[in-house]
This record gives C-alpha cells, structure tokens and sequence, in this order.
C-alpha cells in the first residue's frame, strides 16, 4: 500500500486521507528523509493528530536538486507539435532546482514573459543512488524509484521557442510546482503506473487528460536506463515524464509552416507570436490551474495541487 508523504517548512507528514501524522525525523531533504525509512514507517503506524487542510504544504521534493525532464514523451503531445511519434527521439532537457515551487504558492509570471503555458506530469523521485552504467531491470525498477509527484512543468514558450533551448524558458521561479503528496509506492504497485491518469484544468475547464499506457512513448524503466548512461541520480532528485496534449501551444497548420519556413527567421518569429498572442488559452493573471494525478480506481492518487497564476509587474 502505497504512503503519501506531505512537507510544511518545517516538518514532515505521513497523510491518511484527512488525516495526519508527523515523521519523527532529522531530515531537512527529500534524500535524508527516505534514507529514514523507520521513521516513516513509525509515524505510518502512529495515530493520526493533525489535519491535512491545516498544514502550510510545500514541495515535498526539496532543492537543491537534479531536475530532468523527458521531451515530447506522449503520442498525443508529439502529433500536437507536429511530428511523429513512431520517430520522435528519447531527449531529455535540465531544469533548475530554484524553479521547484509547493502545490498552493502562486505561480509568477516574469514581467518580460508573454506566452505562459503548463505541462501536468508525473515526477519519478529518485530513491537510492543511480551511479552511471547502473544496469536497471523491470525487476530492480522499484529499487530506485521511490515514490511519484504531481508536477506542473510551466513553459514560457515566447523565451523557448526563438531560443530553440529549454532551460531559461523553464527555469524562472515557481515553474515547477510540485505535490502536494510525495506518494511512495511499494514494489508491486509501480506496475499500475501505466493506469496513471494526468489531467490538468484551468479556471475549471478541462485541458488536459489522458491515461500512460495509451499515450506515454517511453516509460520509466527505459528513460531511466538511457538517462544513466551519461547521468548520475541521487535520492531526491526528479524525473519529470513528459506531457500529453492539451497545451496552449500546438503546431500551427502545415500551409502556414511552409510558408513561415521560407521567410527570414525574424519575420517568421514575429509573425508567428502576433498570431499566438490571440490564443486564449495561454495563461492570464488570475488563473486557476488544478493538476492531478491518480489511477481512475483511486488506488494510487498523487493528489491535487491549485496555483494562481500570477502576472509581475
């Protein structure tokens, strides 16, 4: 059965539905606190004292971090964009740990910053040390991945797309909310991940949605092996699965990107950002952006996280 591990500034929770219990830790990190096992494992077993819609949560994953995410990683999101899943590469990109913001704080869009779009994922939280050429087996998955996060990985796309990289685009503070629960899963249960329904909602209406094992391209035995052939993890640290579609951006139509390819980039930049601009879908100030997590039986449930877009002046 799985546990869900909440975080406030100060201390750690093991939740039971409404309910809570403190961890009896030293722990300051996500990687001090699941090398703690018996202190989880007690507070597990404890009785219940506090109330969940009385903790502050924060992220339960802590920064400093390594933060990787999977690049255009579902079927759907990759014909959003245009191209073809059956040839769409296993890429991956960085982002920064200060980016790492709770499942409640508000999300803060730079002032210089035009076009913001969310991405729900699902974060892989490392459990144990993942030396480089470490020979990952379905078998020994379980062994390195402990536990499983809601993330919302947010994308100022007027900063990534002229730029053609990621991680400023990425990386700007609070573009990467996370929880509200660290959902740690027992050996058996990681086998349900394909049952994982992301679903994503702004001021209510649905915008994402789409289950794993119909839509995911590479999953996270096979990411995880090709992510360890050039990159070492660490208990904490988080691998970001990638998203479906839904997204404010999508590939424009293919007359228009014939056209846009024959004119100078500038123009073609300008064009395309004047024609984006009118998308009612990018995100406004004051918008409420719900992102969620479980299997559709209940079984495993990441939780829910709320952020208010904020616009800085």
């Amino acid at each position: 059965m799985s546990t869900s591990i909440l975080r406030t500034a100060d201390a750690w929770y093991v939740a039971a539905g409404a309910a809570a219990t403190k961890i009896g830790t030293a722990a300051t990190t996500t990687g001090e606190l699941l090398a703690d096992r018996a202190a989880i494992a007690a507070a597990a077993a404890g009785p219940a004292i506090d109330r969940v819609e009385d903790l502050v949560l924060v992220s339960p994953v802590t920064a400093p971090c390594r933060v990787v995410a999977q690049m255009t990683n579902f079927a759907s999101h990759v014909t959003d964009s245009g191209m073809n899943p059956r040839t769409v590469p296993l890429t991956f990109f960085r982002k920064t740990s200060g980016s790492i913001a709770g499942p409640f704080h508000d999300i803060v869009k730079p002032a210089h910053v035009n076009l913001l779009d969310y991405e729900v994922e699902i974060g892989l939280v490392v459990g144990r040390p993942i030396p480089v050429g470490t020979d990952l087996t379905a078998g020994s998955l379980h062994e390195y991945v402990a536990g499983l996060v809601v993330a919302n990985d947010v994308s100022a796309r007027d900063i990534q797309l002229p730029k053609t990289q990621f991680y400023e685009a990425k990386s700007y503070p609070t573009f990467t909310p996370v929880g509200p629960a660290l959902v740690l899963l027992e050996p058996g249960e990681l086998r349900r991940f394909t049952d994982l329904r992301l679903r994503l909602s702004v001021n209510g209406t649905i915008r994402q949605d789409s289950v794993v094992g119909g839509d995911m391209i590479y999953r996270p035995l096979e990411a995880l092996q090709a992510l360890t052939r050039f990159q070492r993890l660490e208990p904490g640290d988080l691998v970001l699965t990638g998203t479906p579609a839904g997204t404010a951006l999508s590939a424009p139509s293919k007359p228009v990107e014939i056209i846009g390819s024959l004119l100078p980039p500038a123009l073609k930049w300008k064009l395309f950002f004047k024609g984006q601009a009118k998308n009612a879908k990018y995100l406004a100030d004051g918008d409420v952006v719900e992102a969620a997590v479980a299997t559709d039986d209940g079984a495993i449930d990441l939780g829910t996280q709320r952020t208010i877009v904020r616009y800085a002046r």
